[in-house]
């Protein structure tokens, strides 16, 4: 078996932002435009199948690391998301980059939602999530790449 190095983002991918955002913006009664500055980041769902996707790749074997991108202007944000790993996927404890130059990483997989912090000049494969991958596809790929049998 081949042992993959996985970078996982989280707003988007992880934690569902977009719900979090219209929830915003229906007590607001308006649009807000720069979400990011003012949601807590720490009170997101997860996006669905994500946590159970996370299990499946940790029980193959792969070394998953989360990497995110917090908005530089909200600066608590940064500690609201390492409290939203610990809530849903505390395995992640001390697994977590925060970077806005996801390029830069040195691994196998990024499954990431965005291509504007470098995504697609990351070394390894980046799986667009919600373009070309869901989470079943993404387990499902990783399987493949890696020979594994369908039961792990």
């Amino acid at each position: 078996m081949n042992k993959l190095i996985i970078f996982i983002d989280m707003d988007g991918v992880l934690a569902n932002f977009d719900k979090a955002h219209e929830k915003l913006e229906k007590s607001e009664g308006k649009k807000v435009y720069r979400p990011d500055l003012v949601l807590d980041f720490s009170t997101f769902e997860p996006m669905p199948g994500a946590i159970e996707a996370v299990k499946q790749l940790t029980e193959m074997g792969h070394d998953l690391f989360i990497a995110t991108t917090p908005p530089w202007d909200h600066p608590e944000s940064w500690a609201q998301k390492r409290a939203w790993v610990l809530k849903h996927v505390p395995q992640f404890n001390k697994r977590m980059f925060l970077t806005h130059r996801k390029d830069l990483l040195k691994g196998d997989i990024l499954i990431d939602d965005s291509f504007s912090r470098g995504q697609p000049d990351f070394e390894g494969t980046w799986m667009h999530f919600g373009k070309d991958y869901d989470w079943d596809m993404v387990v499902n790929s990783v399987r493949t790449i890696t020979n594994l049998p369908k039961n792990l």
